[in-house]
């Protein structure tokens, strides 16, 4: 497997439309998938594409904070998503520069004014579940209750299916390479930004780097989709996004419901084709395309 060459700085302008000072990211993106000899249950050689793990040690402000395993498609926004979604940054304002060197496998974030007693905050860490094993901080259940969705925000069940149907045909590395999580951001229906990485909170950080970056959003309702698991880890950092509606391929967790339950945030689990199971907030779903059961007659939908 070939790395590219080390990457160079990208120096965004200062926001027009907003005067944010948003960080000088370069950006080293990387192979997500490599070649490799296998030889099958007839004894037959042959080659298959595998994920593209690889270690990235994050330094801020020169001090070792954590390594992730990641893919390395996007890997400046998700170490911007991880230090948002740790709350060690309030905003991608806060950090003047972000480089990432896969020479090295490193990526080195120097702030614009330190993160304040970021020894303490970060001594207690606690390892999440999964594959693609990682770490959170501490205390990313300390202000959960202070988390406040759109109150009024909905999701179609037309819609719903739109967006399950969206995935299924897209061209990803999961279908050539198998072995990784996908996570997709929709708004008002729409999908804005698809990533994969070899763990989903992974993907879930790079979601929320990419969304800081941005100027604004389009109008609508935010939906989050993955393919993994809704742990409690997964429900927070959506909530910490603004996401009233998650949706995952797979089910959720005891805790994952209970922070749901107490964020306001509507769960939708093993989500394919036309089937869904609905664990939290169920008044968020305009039931608007309920299937017909076999043998029965249709009825009209919900307005």
């Amino acid at each position: 497997m070939t790395l590219p060459e080390r990457a160079h700085p990208a120096t965004p302008e200062p926001s027009a439309a907003t005067g944010r000072r948003l960080p000088r990211l370069t950006q080293a993106r990387a192979p997500l998938t490599c070649e490799v000899a296998v030889t099958n249950e007839f004894g037959v050689a042959g080659t298959v594409s595998i994920p593209a793990e690889r270690d990235l040690t994050v330094y801020v402000d020169k001090r070792e904070l954590v390594t992730l395993m990641t893919l390395g498609g996007h890997p400046e926004w998700l170490v911007l998503g991880y230090l948002l979604n740790q709350r060690l940054v309030a905003s991608v304002d806060d950090i003047e520069s972000l480089t990432v060197d896969w020479d090295v496998g490193a990526a080195s974030v120097k702030t614009r004014h330190g993160i304040h007693r970021i020894e303490d905050r970060t001594a207690h860490k606690v390892v999440t579940t999964g594959c693609g094993q990682g770490s959170v901080f501490g205390h990313l259940m300390d202000d959960v209750d202070s988390i406040r969705l759109p109150p009024d925000a909905v999701l179609r069940q037309s819609s719903l299916y739109d967006i399950v149907n969206t995935i299924r045909l897209r061209d990803t590395t999961y279908k050539v390479a198998g072995s990784v999580h996908a996570c997709a951001l929709f708004v008002g229906g729409e999908l804005q930004f698809f990533v994969e990485d070899v763990g989903r909170h992974n993907a879930v950080d790079t979601i929320a780097g990419w969304m800081a970056m941005q100027d604004r959003l389009p109008d609508g309702e935010k939906v989050f989709y993955t393919t993994g698991r809704l742990t409690s880890e997964m429900v927070i950092k959506s909530a910490q996004m603004g996401v009233p509606v998650v949706i995952s391929r797979s089910g959720i967790t005891q805790m994952g419901l209970e922070v749901a339950q107490r964020v306001g945030l509507c769960a939708i689990g093993r989500a394919t084709h036309k089937r869904f199971l609905c664990y939290s907030h169920a008044e968020r779903i305009v039931f608007d395309a309920v299937p017909t059961p076999l043998g029965v007659a249709p009825v009209a939908a919900v307005a």
